[in-house]
């Protein structure tokens, strides 16, 4: 992450983030020299991705191979029913770019596998979990392990979401939490649930590159939308952790 001087549109532009404390044109210039890495741009991607690209993070680069069904726009607020058939991280990159154009947006359509993951992260200083299988995330798990760079995870099922930020060894890492994968299968979702989830991943991204507050470590953040109840579980470190046991 490198510190980049900012131009006075940029000053104009983020003025009032500019303004919380301890953010200034320094955590700015922070966020200028960034890179960050968002695997998915689907429910919890499309959020993530705009409210980065908003706050001016230099650089992100995001990847989706999948391409824009209509079951999709319940919630992925990238797209538009004239978008249907289209791949879902071009048609996101272009969105992103007209939001910000002062924002680098590298876009993917490779399945991220462990050949590409690294070409495909690049330089990215946190990687962001949106994806919907374990397969895939563990993959990015294992990359964040090797590279010493935090993972910000998010999922959702139904009216319910869970976001944690993982940076082992301060902190468990994703295979800690979740030993064996989750079946693979089509589950129930609103809208609302990915938009907060991924909001709340955001504000971890942003909190992690600026310096500005605390971000949720060794917790497990969960929140029941039907109740409207929101718990903080502990999670630790496993000893015998076969992604990090050995750091």
């Amino acid at each position: 992450m490198s510190m980049t001087s900012l131009s006075e549109r940029e000053i104009t532009r983020y003025n009032r983030q500019m303004m919380v404390a301890d953010w200034g044109e320094e955590g700015q210039e922070k966020l200028k020299g960034a890179t960050v890495f968002i695997a998915g741009m689907g429910g919890l991607g499309c959020p993530v991705s705009i409210y980065l690209a908003v706050a001016g993070v230099g650089q992100m680069r995001i990847c989706d191979v999948d391409r824009i069904e209509l079951s999709n726009l319940n919630r992925q607020i990238h797209y538009t029913e004239g978008d249907v058939g289209q791949l879902k991280a071009e048609t996101a990159a272009a969105r992103l770019r007209e939001t910000n154009p002062e924002v680098d947006v590298v876009s993917f359509t490779d399945f991220i596998d462990a050949d590409n993951i690294g070409e495909i992260a690049g330089e990215a200083d946190l990687v962001v979990d949106c994806l919907d299988n374990f397969e895939t995330r563990y993959l990015l798990n294992g990359f964040c392990i090797e590279k010493g760079i935090p993972l910000v995870h998010g999922a959702v099922w139904g009216l319910s979401g869970q976001v944690a930020f993982l940076h082992p060894p301060e902190t468990p890492c994703l295979q800690c939490i979740f030993p064996e994968p989750s079946p693979k299968a089509v589950f129930p979702v609103l809208g609302v649930t990915p938009g907060l989830t991924g909001c709340l991943q955001a504000m971890e991204a942003l909190k992690y590159l600026t310096g500005v507050g605390r971000n949720v470590e060794n917790r497990l953040l969960m929140f029941d939308g039907e109740e409207m109840d929101w718990r903080s579980f502990k999670i630790r470190r496993v000893p015998n952790c076969p992604a990090c046991k050995n750091l």
